[in-house]
């Protein structure tokens, strides 16, 4: 995916879809028509934006990503979507779509449980979907990942690839889809520290007590470069942003710092969604399309989609993942990339069993 290094990277990419945003009006609603096939009754799915915008290259883009792979797949689907500049617009867009009679309206962020609660509730004969939440509510499906399972296999891989003895993670915020992942990436380096007997420590976040460093903001580039300019500065030569788009700060400084540290992204395949592929080792990947699209599918063929149990993803059924190591391929050694293939065979199978307070349940 090299050719896609240089892309203009949006500045609003969201970790877990959750971005800070100003007060603004949401725009029209923009349709994606494309579908073959005439006649008949649509299936109209149709999308709400977080703050972030439908061009994020992260959360928002890889759900509308899922619409549109739904739409290839069956062609009697409509999709469109609507992007929210404030948080006060997901009630007044996820009506927008009640009152044009969508058939399934997906809400994409955990900031967008309450209102997507309050319209679900409001309209019980409506069937909706949300990323990254639970509302709890019987015509909501929920599709939520367990994160902490693919960033524990980070957490083993930064310890072996750390050359300092130190790694070091930071958030945008301290809620839910972004600790899940702090916790995930500590717990995989205390695993590697029992297994080998070493003391590769984690600095910016201490799963015990939950506190760490976070940059109270998930665009803002500068602010992931101070955070993690701190972290270095301590000695850390890895480090895992899960702070959106200020985390190219990061990525960017360590492409920069000519090896001296390197960087694993979330979210998306960062090789595939950031100009700073040569300092990034790897990714931990949520496949929020595919979930999308499985949803979108199933409720386009009249399958009632259920609350409960609603969609996990886990290692085991690919719903989250490390992605491939790209320019570090050569430089991991084969040894420690097949002990990070059997973390993976070991927690899909049970042997090795990933906590975090911020867990979704099935």
């Amino acid at each position: 995916m090299r050719s896609v290094r240089g892309m203009r990277i949006a500045s609003a990419i969201v970790a877990g879809g959750l971005v800070l945003g100003a007060a603004a009006c949401g725009e029209a609603p923009e349709d994606d028509k494309n579908a073959g096939g005439t006649g008949g009754k649509k299936f109209s799915a149709c999308m709400v934006t977080d703050v972030g915008g439908i061009d994020d290259k992260s959360f928002n883009t890889s759900a509308w990503k899922g619409l549109q792979e739904a739409q290839k797949e069956n062609d009697s689907i409509d999709i469109k979507n609507v992007q929210s500049k404030a948080e006060a617009d997901y009630e007044v867009n996820l009506t927008g779509f009640v009152n044009q009679k969508c058939d399934f309206i997906l809400a994409v962020g955990g900031l967008m449980s309450d209102a997507t609660k309050k319209i679900a509730t409001a309209n019980p004969n409506q069937q909706f979907g949300i990323v990254d939440a639970d509302p709890g509510v019987d015509n909501i499906y929920p599709m939520q990942f367990d994160t902490a399972q693919a960033a524990f296999q980070a957490g083993y891989l930064a310890a072996g690839m750390s050359k300092s003895g130190k790694v070091g993670t930071y958030g945008g915020l301290p809620i839910p889809p972004v600790t899940i992942f702090m916790d995930g990436f500590a717990d995989g380096v205390a695993y590697y520290n029992k297994a080998k007997s070493k003391n590769v420590q984690v600095l910016g976040w201490d799963k015990a007590t939950q506190k760490g460093s976070f940059t109270n903001d998930f665009v803002k580039q500068d602010e992931g470069k101070k955070v993690s300019d701190a972290l270095v500065a301590q000695g850390a030569d890895i480090i895992m942003p899960v702070a959106g788009g200020a985390g190219l700060g990061t990525t960017a400084a360590a492409q920069a710092s000519n090896g001296k540290y390197s960087v694993v992204w979330v979210d998306v395949d960062g090789c595939e969604s950031t100009p700073n592929c040569p300092a990034l080792i790897t990714t931990v990947v949520k496949n929020i399309p595919d979930a999308v699209k499985e949803a979108v599918l199933k409720a386009a063929g009249g399958e009632k989609l259920q609350a409960k149990p609603g969609f996990v993803g886990t290692l085991s059924n690919n719903g989250v993942s490390i992605a491939p190591y790209h320019d570090f391929d050569s430089k991991v050694p084969a040894d420690l990339k097949a002990e990070v293939d059997k973390i993976k065979a070991d927690i899909s199978a049970g042997t090795i069993t990933v906590t975090s307070k911020a867990q979704p349940t099935k």
